[in-house]
């Protein structure tokens, strides 16, 4: 269903305008040990940009396309590759085993913007820095390792950010993504623990749960307010500060398990552009997951009325929703 969703956004692709010029931006691949059929180019950005073929070991997989900022796709939702306005990028990938080894070449910003991403999966690699917090879970990592490992690997990734020749756009997506790994751990890994390891947050030895979070500045810029897994980040933040204020006064809190509530727990802690951002992904999420998409006519209705502020995120909805 999903894929075929995607098909018919491609297709009316060309109608679809911005405020600012498109570029041709080029994604190039060569695929070897992949044992599936198809591959897949999945943009995180926009159901509008997505590509598939038949597998074919090292047949030369071409895709062109056009975009005014800078989207991140996801080869085969394992490998992801940056590419601003008028990149070329081309991707040698062999499977072997559990591993991909990725080699880039193109021109020299998608390419070092690339190998910028590549050198934060190399450290998150040596360090065994695991994605999956209920993985680490089940490996019994304690909180106050898996913290202490986060703050680690925001050390050391903006070591290599700051030196890095990648552009400021991808700079700032890629800082985007290290916050996710770090700050969820922060705030969602501890309580994942006490619920089931049975290790009341209190015993687990990292200090004041409530002041972890002392000192983050959320980020605004456009790259960041384009990455998925830091929208994810943004709402979670949002529930643990109103837990943590209605602790303060005294006050009962529940976190918002529903599309409803979310969107209105959302649409009073941000303003501006990060609550347009969150409340589109809310909404995008929503709909394409294709259930009781009838719930999200309200919502959208009042998005529309009173937050939207990107044409690029009401489009994409309008679409969604016909």
């Amino acid at each position: 269903m999903k894929k075929k969703l995607l098909f018919v956004l491609v297709a009316i692709v060309a109608t679809f305008g911005t405020a600012t010029a498109q570029q041709k931006s080029t994604l190039s691949a060569r695929i070897y040990g992949y044992n599936k059929e198809m591959v897949y180019f999945d943009c995180m950005q926009t159901p509008l940009i997505a590509q598939e073929f038949h597998t074919n070991p090292g047949e030369l997989h071409v895709y062109t396309f056009d975009c005014d900022n800078l989207v991140c796709i996801s080869i085969n939702g394992r490998t992801n590759v940056i590419l601003q306005p008028g990149d070329s990028l081309h991707v040698e990938m062999n499977y072997e085993d559990r591993n991909v080894k990725v080699e880039f070449s193109g021109s020299e910003r998608a390419v070092n913007n690339n190998r910028l991403m590549k050198s934060i999966g190399n450290i998150k690699r040596s360090m065994r820095y695991k994605d999956n917090l209920l993985g680490c879970v089940a490996l019994d990592i304690k909180p106050q390792e898996r913290i202490a490992d986060s703050r680690t690997l925001l050390e050391k990734a903006n070591t290599i950010i700051g030196r890095s020749k990648a552009s400021d756009e991808a700079k700032n997506y890629v800082a985007a993504m290290i916050d996710y790994d770090v700050y969820m751990s922060f705030i969602e890994y501890p309580v994942m623990y006490a619920s089931v390891r049975g290790l009341a947050i209190e015993e687990q030895e990292i200090g004041d749960y409530w002041s972890i979070m002392d000192g983050y500045v959320t980020r605004s810029d456009a790259e960041s307010l384009s990455c998925p897994e830091y929208a994810s980040l943004l709402m979670r933040y949002c529930f643990y500060m109103n837990n943590k204020t209605a602790m303060e006064i005294g006050a009962e809190y529940s976190m918002p398990m529903v599309m409803e509530d979310m969107y209105k727990e959302i649409a009073a802690f941000y303003d501006g552009e990060q609550r347009d951002f969150l409340l589109y992904i809310l909404l995008r999420n929503f709909i394409m997951n294709g259930q009781e998409i009838e719930r999200a006519d309200v919502l959208y209705k009042d998005y529309v009325e009173k937050y939207n502020i990107s044409a690029f995120n009401k489009s994409i909805l309008d679409m969604l929703l016909q």
